[in-house]
């Protein structure tokens, strides 16, 4: 089992020993007005821990006594969310006497991408809401090739959105309604576009988008399609670049951001020109979700990784070339 709750997202996924993803329930918080509050985030995800762990078993069809490891998400992530599903893992555990793993949040995202199309050593593209890291395996760990300076891709969008009174809901995310409003915009507005060595920076390119909103001189869906094509421009050429650098044959998308078609669209024309293999998380694996924690989980537990309860405390910063990976070879 695997409980995911780093962010605004609680969930619980099973998964078994070879991969087979048993179940993976997903509550989300959707916050009346303004970004994520993490106090009130770490409320929703109390409040709907019993019902969410409930909701998961009675569909992967199995008994609490029939788990053979809990995994949680240990960071990265927002410190009162991410206690609160460490607390859950921590109790689970010690009640039914098995062992505990922590997860690093950001490789369970590469690791459920892997699983799901079969990729084995790709580049991976890693956009959402808190993260934007261009990423590869080598020498026991994964390695960092880039990633933003200041704020995540993922916030760049949302952010916008906010700020132009745009209304997310259940299933239709801020990214979601940005890529709707893209897809209508007609007009290239020129945006900063900031690529520094192998990093991006996107606070700047936000700046620059909310001022213009605010002056009211182009339609909002031509803003959409200038902010989407810049940030996805930015980030498409630093991914190409650790490409060609690697050599590797699988470019992997993964990540919340990785549902947006025209992401999707810019990083397999890349791939293509460098005869790799293109391929992309399905959209119920891309958000944050309970079974990649339960399939990462699974993955450290057999090649002996276990977490002490009394070392099982959240790392708000843990990054992911801290973490080594002794099940790739």
């Amino acid at each position: 089992m695997g409980i995911e709750s780093t962010a605004d997202d609680f969930s619980v996924g099973i998964s078994t020993f070879d991969g087979r993803i048993l179940a993976n329930v997903i509550s989300a918080y959707v916050p009346e007005e303004g970004g994520i509050h993490p106090r009130e985030a770490a409320r929703h995800h109390a409040e709907v821990a019993s019902k969410v762990l409930e909701e998961a078993l009675v569909k992967s069809g199995i008994k609490p006594h029939d788990l053979s490891v809990v995994a949680f998400s240990q960071g990265p992530g927002l410190g009162p969310c991410l206690r609160t599903g460490a607390t859950i893992a921590r109790a689970l555990a010690s009640y039914l006497n098995i062992p505990l793993v922590g997860v690093n949040h950001c490789i369970a995202h590469i690791e459920v991408g892997k699983l799901e199309t079969n990729a084995r050593d790709p580049v991976t593209l890693y956009v959402s809401g808190g993260n934007t890291i261009v990423a590869a395996f080598d020498s026991g760990r994964y390695r960092v090739f880039g990633e933003t300076l200041d704020i995540a891709l993922g916030n760049c969008l949302d952010v916008f959105a906010r700020e132009a009174g745009l209304r997310q809901k259940p299933g239709m995310p801020f990214g979601a309604v940005v890529e709707k409003l893209a897809s209508k915009g007609k007009k290239l507005i020129s945006l900063p576009y900031t690529v520094k060595g192998m990093d991006t920076s996107f606070s700047g390119l936000l700046t620059a988008a909310v001022n213009l909103l605010k002056k009211n001189e182009y339609k909002l869906e031509d803003l959409c399609y200038s902010l989407q094509e810049t940030a996805f421009s930015m980030i498409t050429e630093v991914t190409e670049r650790a490409l060609a650098h690697t050599e590797k044959k699988e470019v992997l998308l993964t990540g919340g951001v990785a549902a947006n078609k025209r992401l999707q669209s810019m990083i397999k024309t890349i791939a293509e020109e460098h005869d790799a293999r293109f391929c992309v998380v399905p959209s119920q694996f891309a958000i944050d979700n309970g079974a990649m924690i339960a399939w990462t989980g699974v993955l450290a537990y057999q090649h002996g990784v276990i977490t002490p309860i009394e070392k099982s405390f959240v790392k708000l910063r843990w990054r992911l070339d801290e973490v080594e990976v002794p099940w790739i070879k």
